[in-house]
């Protein structure tokens, strides 16, 4: 049997947050594993459930965040999922004064 998607996937590892689940704020740091314009598959920490409405934060090089909010759609161990990547917004991070 052939695994059909429905984009690309690149194995990316990126730092990232997993900002809230449902109506619960975390803050929770995690790592991405790969990353397609459809979603992302990260582990980390926090308990989450197939269904469960994300928000999560990646960072990306060069001081850039990519917000994102989906739908988690896959577990596979206690620390791995897969989320939706519903709606996105790039933000440029703060950058700290320098002495």
């Amino acid at each position: 049997m052939t695994e059909q998607r429905k984009s690309q996937r690149f194995n990316l590892k990126f730092p990232m947050e997993l900002v809230r689940v449902g109506a619960t704020n975390l803050n929770t740091a995690g790592e991405t594993r790969n990353l397609s314009s459809n979603g992302v598959l990260f582990t980390t920490a926090s308990e989450v459930g197939i269904g469960d409405s994300v928000e999560y934060q990646i960072t990306l090089p060069q001081e850039v965040r990519l917000k994102c909010v989906g739908k988690v759609v896959r577990v596979d161990r206690d620390d791995t999922f897969a989320a939706t990547l519903e709606r996105y917004e790039f933000q440029r991070q703060a950058v700290s004064a320098r002495a």
